[in-house]
């Protein structure tokens, strides 16, 4: 295994551990205040580009994770959507 795929996966290891509490807290709360649809959009396309570079020949076992951390970023971009629309009462 080559290090710059070990640190690659690493640092994806470490986003994907972050978002779960996002998630989680927004459910407790019903609030998606302080929660930033922009940057979330960011975040997903950057996961995109991630991928689009391990399809376009460089693929490995890191491609799984770009996937993983884009899934859970998209649950907690629709959840900051649903509470946006739906604010707690």
């Amino acid at each position: 295994m080559e290090w710059s795929m070990f640190f690659e996966g690493l640092m994806l290891i470490c986003f994907l551990a972050a978002w779960p509490f996002s998630i989680v807290r927004m459910i407790r709360t019903h609030s998606s205040a302080g929660k930033s649809t922009f940057f979330l959009c960011i975040v997903l396309l950057g996961y995109v580009a991630g991928m689009g570079y391990k399809l376009s020949g460089r693929f490995d076992h890191v491609f799984w994770l770009y996937l993983i951390n884009f899934g859970v970023v998209f649950i907690d971009f629709l959840l900051t959507l649903y509470y946006r629309r739906n604010p707690a009462q």
